[in-house]
């Protein structure tokens, strides 16, 4: 009896409000064990030779002092297909955090209805199907008219609809970084092109001077054998040689094309102006003093990846809030008449304020699916980030030794360029003083001529390295 009388004196409401929380759908724990990498878990191998230099600036391809150079990148970042559908991807995020966003925002529609309807003898309006004007019934056909103003206000209380709004404010931001991406790799992919155009020409000019010299050659050889002097085996090799030259002169003339068109669809089509030679750059780009968390806040793409982590947690957190009760209030203001000529009489006013509180008690496993979705959606998520985090680390690390490793051959490089060119000079002293033929003089100016090729294409590739490590550091600040 002591009991009952307890039960008694608590408040309806709260007794309500309690039972509705215990009923509510059960959600299992969170058992993932996948966490994100932290900025502490960057560990660089200790050879890597570490710098005091700065990070790249955001138009770090100016640093070449490229005229033509910084017109075709600004062409690409106005006119690039890819820079089109990254603006695009980032406008499609912002209206649905717009659509998101008014979730919670009072909605207000004007309505107007006429309801012709023939009401059944049989059913639970039957004494309206009758024809009794004294009662007011004039059946069995009415023409009902509704006018006014219906309202409608979600208030999130357990904050499922602020979750929302977030988890797409993250994925308006991932997006937004994604287009920073996509312009440090547009940038890149340019500046490479442009200077494999370069490294072609200047190549192609030595291959031209190579094949004069080698035509002389063989035009030597050829004459000395039909005179019996020598055997046709050096003129078959020359003409071999020839061969081999005349192959790699058209394979640069293709390779030309193949960058110019590569880079006119970069640059958005259209007429591309000639490009006119210019000496290639001296790379300057080194590794910072520090990578761990710098890595992390400069690279767009893993700036991304950190915001698509971010939004699936919120998904997750507007998953369980799904479980708990929602409450909203809805509101009608107007007319409404059984007769159209009774629709706007003071008599036919009609106002309606309805306050709705909805439970998920039983929902088939929705809302469990629903749930174990977005968990594991944020684990696929942070097993891509930390990957990309390790690749990240990865790709800056093997640049930057690959193009220290370059530099250091292209020294021994310059030094045998400057070997076959004293040679050269020595054997046309020693031709202009008929102590060797005019052949002889060619060979060395061939050989000078071969290394002169190797050098310019080692320089194209510390440039290519340059331009990559520049992106693997995130190409500047965002």
């Amino acid at each position: 009896m002591y009991c009952l009388k307890r039960v008694n004196k608590v408040k309806p409401m709260a007794a309500l409000y309690c039972v509705l929380l215990v009923a509510c759908a059960p959600m299992k724990d969170d058992i993932s064990t996948v966490k994100p990498i932290q900025q502490q878990q960057i560990v660089l191998p200790k050879e890597v030779k570490l710098t005091s230099q700065q990070w790249p600036n955001s138009t770090w391809w100016k640093n070449y002092n490229d005229p033509q150079l910084n017109a075709l990148i600004d062409r690409a970042l106005k006119q690039s297909p890819s820079i089109a559908l990254a603006h695009a991807r980032v406008a499609k995020s912002r209206s649905d955090v717009t659509l998101i966003e008014s979730g919670t925002q009072l909605k207000v529609n004007a309505m107007a209805e006429i309801n012709a309807a023939h009401v059944s003898s049989n059913g639970y309006l039957g004494p309206f199907a009758k024809d009794r004007p004294v009662l007011g019934t004039t059946g069995p056909w009415y023409t009902e008219g509704i006018v006014g103003l219906g309202a409608t206000l979600d208030i999130d209380l357990w904050g499922e609809h602020r979750d929302r709004l977030d988890a797409v404010i993250g994925v308006e931001n991932a997006h937004r970084l994604e287009q920073k991406a996509v312009e440090l790799e547009i940038s890149a992919d340019v500046a490479q092109l442009y200077y494999g155009i370069q490294t072609t020409d200047q190549v192609t000019l030595r291959l031209e001077a190579l094949k004069q010299s080698e035509t002389f050659v063989l035009n030597s050889h050829q004459a000395r054998a039909a005179q019996g002097l020598e055997s046709s085996a050096d003129a078959e090799m020359a003409q071999a040689m020839l061969l081999s030259i005349r192959q790699q002169l058209l394979m640069a003339k293709q390779q030309r094309v193949a960058f110019r068109e590569s880079l006119r669809a970069l640059t958005g089509g259209g007429e591309l102006a000639d490009i006119k030679s210019a000496p290639l750059p001296v790379a300057q780009t080194q590794l910072p003093s520090s990578l761990n968390y710098q890595l992390l806040a400069r690279r767009p793409d893993l700036q991304a990846a950190h915001w698509y982590v971010q939004s699936s947690m919120k998904q997750i957190d507007a998953a369980n809030a799904a479980f708990y009760p929602t409450f909203d209030i809805k509101a009608f203001f107007g007319f409404d008449a059984l007769h159209l000529d009774d629709l706007f009489n003071h008599s036919s006013q009609q106002a309606n304020i309805i306050p709705g509180l909805y439970l998920p008690i039983f929902s088939g496993g929705q809302l469990e699916a629903n749930l174990d979705k977005s968990r594991h959606q944020r684990d696929i998520l942070i097993s891509q980030y930390n990957q990309a985090v390790l690749t990240a680390v990865k790709d800056v690390v093997t640049t930057g030794s690959a193009l220290q490793s370059l530099q250091e051959e292209q020294l021994l490089q310059n030094e045998k360029v400057s070997s076959a060119a004293a040679g050269m000079n020595n054997a046309k002293a020693r031709y202009h003083r008929g102590l060797i033929s005019e052949a002889m003089a060619h060979e060395a100016q061939r050989q000078w001529l071969s290394e002169q090729i190797k050098q310019i294409e080692m320089q194209g590739q510390i440039v290519s390295q340059d331009i990559v490590l520049n992106k693997a550091l995130g190409g500047g600040k965002i």
